[in-house]
Order: C-alpha cells, then sequence, then structure tokens
C-alpha cells in the first residue's frame, strides 16, 4: 500500500485484558470491524483472530481443570 494511502486509514482502538510484570494481554478492534488479540509474552507476540482467541481460552481453561 501507498504510504499516502496508510496515513488515511484510521488506527484500530486498543484495549488491555490484563498485564503482569512479564507479560500482557490486549485486543485491537480493527478499521475493518474484526477484533484481534495479541499476547505479548516477553519478545515473543502471539496474534489471534477471535475465533482462534476462544479456542486459546478453552486450551487455557482446560489446563487449570
Amino acid at each position: 500500500m501507498p504510504k499516502d494511502k496508510e496515513k488515511d486509514l484510521p488506527e484500530p482502538k486498543t484495549t488491555v485484558i490484563t498485564e503482569t510484570e512479564n507479560f500482557l494481554a490486549w485486543s485491537a478492534d480493527e478499521p475493518d470491524g474484526e477484533t484481534t488479540y495479541h499476547l505479548e509474552l516477553n519478545n515473543v507476540t502471539v496474534h489471534f483472530f477471535t475465533e482462534e482467541w476462544k479456542e486459546f481460552l478453552e486450551l487455557i481453561r482446560s489446563i487449570e481443570s
């Protein structure tokens, strides 16, 4: 995409879901209407679409049981 077109795109609205000293979970409401989810684990960031995020949360909940 040309640089001049990038300036016209709205910025996603980001929200911190939770954070600790070493980890951060946040979401972004993208301009196209999609919500993406992000986990920052030290120097690694994992990106999820909504369906993937829901599956990931199910996985984490099953570990807690």
